[in-house]
Parts: structure tokens; sequence; C-alpha cells
């Protein structure tokens, strides 16, 4: 049993906020901008997928503090409101281990959402475009209820976030407890896992290695993609909106893309002279995946400001120094 408690005699005007899964890609940024806001933030991680590299230059920060913890055991700390985003978010890494990644979605919920009850403090859960699976409406707002393989090769983290979601409203059903839930579509950025197996971070990875790019089938698939500071900040909007207002929310860029599109716009910004060599589609990969966000326009007047060349040449930068560091 991992008991914890954060020093807050200074900082009492402040937030005292929780990161699961903190030292990941997302969960990085998160804790910087809340960090940056003022907060308190205790990030807890397993290191799963995440890394110490993530939040190093966090670690001499007096308001930041790092807890290794897996969050399928119960966690007891005090805090004034936690978001949870514990939980592997690559094929590659949520396929190593399905049976692992279910319980983080699933008990990593009902352990996060047992803190919540007991503190009665708002939770947040990051949920996943995933939910929505291969999709038969586009773009898919809230209100679709998805179209999902409950057996396939992905269906331990597109049901696990199903299931997590159920806990989440069933606790604000039976215990009125403040919850808010979001659904993370393709977001990419500095501080992505160069061995993640997410388009972007593989067409940057290959084309700066002098290796032609792999997209699977013919490419016409497509994904929108959203860069990781506008997500972050979505996020914070939405925890700071009333009680009343659980979600779920939709946050991803809007701007349609195919994965041919992507690879293409990767070698020109590459100057590389890569080709294109086409894989096998992998089983229950989605056709289409674009987020309908009116609803976030609505609450939090929120939209991405980040084009994707823009974003590229950002994330790229951080993978051209990344490799050459070795």
């Amino acid at each position: 049993m991992a008991i914890i408690s954060i020093d807050r005699s200074s900082y009492a005007d402040h937030k005292r906020s929780l990161v699961t899964g903190g030292a990941g890609f997302i969960g990085s940024h998160l804790c910087e901008k809340l960090l940056a806001q003022g907060d308190e933030v205790l990030c807890v991680d397993n290191f799963y997928t995440g890394t110490r590299a993530n939040i190093a230059h966090l670690l001499d920060d007096k308001r930041f503090e790092l807890l290794r913890h897996d969050v399928t055991f119960p966690l007891y700390v005090e805090v004034d409101r936690i978001f949870n985003l514990a939980c592997p978010a690559s094929p590659v890494h949520y396929q190593f281990d399905p049976v692992q990644t279910t319980k983080t979605s699933v008990i990593g919920a009902i352990n996060m959402l047992g803190l919540a009850k007991r503190l009665r403090i708002p939770v947040l859960q990051a949920s996943t475009s995933e939910i929505y699976g291969d999709p038969n409406i586009n773009p898919q707002a809230e209100s679709y209820w998805g179209n999902v393989n409950p057996i396939g090769p992905r269906s331990c983290y597109d049901e696990g976030k199903r299931c997590a979601e159920t806990l989440f409203f069933d606790y604000r059903r039976q215990h009125n407890l403040a919850i808010k839930v979001i659904r993370i579509f393709n977001t990419y950025g500095p501080r992505m896992h160069p061995n993640d197996g997410r388009v972007v971070s593989n067409f940057i990875v290959q084309a700066l290695s002098g290796k032609d790019i792999t997209i699977c089938g013919t490419g016409q698939q497509t994904r929108s993609f959203c860069y990781v500071s506008d997500l972050v900040g979505g996020i914070v909007d939405y925890m700071d909106t009333p009680h009343d207002e659980t979600g779920p929310l939709n946050l991803g860029n809007p701007n349609e893309c195919s994965i041919r599109q992507l690879a293409e716009l990767v070698i020109e910004l590459n100057r590389s002279r890569a080709k294109l060599i086409e894989l096998p589609l992998p089983e229950d990969d989605p056709r289409q995946r674009c987020p309908d966000i009116s609803r976030a326009r609505e609450v939090i007047s929120w939209k991405p400001s980040i084009e994707l060349r823009q974003g590229l040449e950002l994330t790229i930068a951080y993978f051209d120094k990344l490799l050459a560091a070795g």
C-alpha cells in the first residue's frame, strides 16, 4: 500500500493535482501545464511506457513529486483532483500484454474513482476515440455508440476504455461523483516514444533514418492529428468546468488527413527521397477517424490552433535531436 502526502503549507491557494500516467507522452505535457499555472503535481507512473526522461526537467520543481506506482493497486494520497491518464495507448504497447491493458483501464479506473469518492474530489478520465471502433459515421460525435469488435486484437484497449467510461458514469449516478470524461483522438508531438508504432513517430523516425516509409494498405484510411499542446489545453479547461458538466467530450483536430498524405508531408518536410512501401492492413484497423468537436467549441470554446505542418516541424525537430543523441 503506497501512502504519500504532498507538503501543502506554502501553496494553500493552489490545486493539488494527481496525474496518473504522468511520465507518459501526454501525461508529461499535462504535468508541465499544471505546474505552469501554479498547481502542485503528484505524478504517478509505473514506467511501463512512460519514461523519466519525459519529466526529468520537472524534478527540481518543489511543487512536483514523482511516485512509481501501478494504478491497478490502490493508492492513498491527499489531492484536490485527479487526471487519470494511466494506460498504454499505442497498439504495439497495449497488445503486448492485453490482459494487463484491460486491468489498467478497468481496475485503474475503479481505484481512481474510489480515491475520488473518498476525498469527494473531481476525477477526469482520459478515454479515447478508439471507443468508436471502425465507425459507420464520420465525423464521430459523442452521441455515436461505436462499432467495436469485442474479441479482436485491439479489444483489450477499446473495450477496456469503454468499460472505464461505464464505471465513471455509474459512479456519477450512484455516488454523485464529480466526473469528467474526454475522448482523445490521435495526438502527436515531442516526447512520443520513437518505437511506439504510431504513424507520426513511425514516419518521422523512418525518414530521419534514411529508410523508406511503410504504410498499411494503400494509405487511404484517414485520421485527424492534434498537436499535444492543443490537447492538453483542452484537458485542463474541461476539468475547470462546473461539476454538472460530465462529458463525454471529444478532443481532437477535426481536419481529416489520409495516412498517405501524412507520409508524403513527412517526406517533404524531411527533404527525404524515401519511397512508400505498402504493408497489409492490421486487423480491425479503422477506415476513418475524425472528431466532431461541436461540444468542445460550445462548452469550453476550444479548437486546435496548431496546423499539421507546423506541428510536424516541431515534432521532427524533437526526433532529430533525440536520434542524434543516440
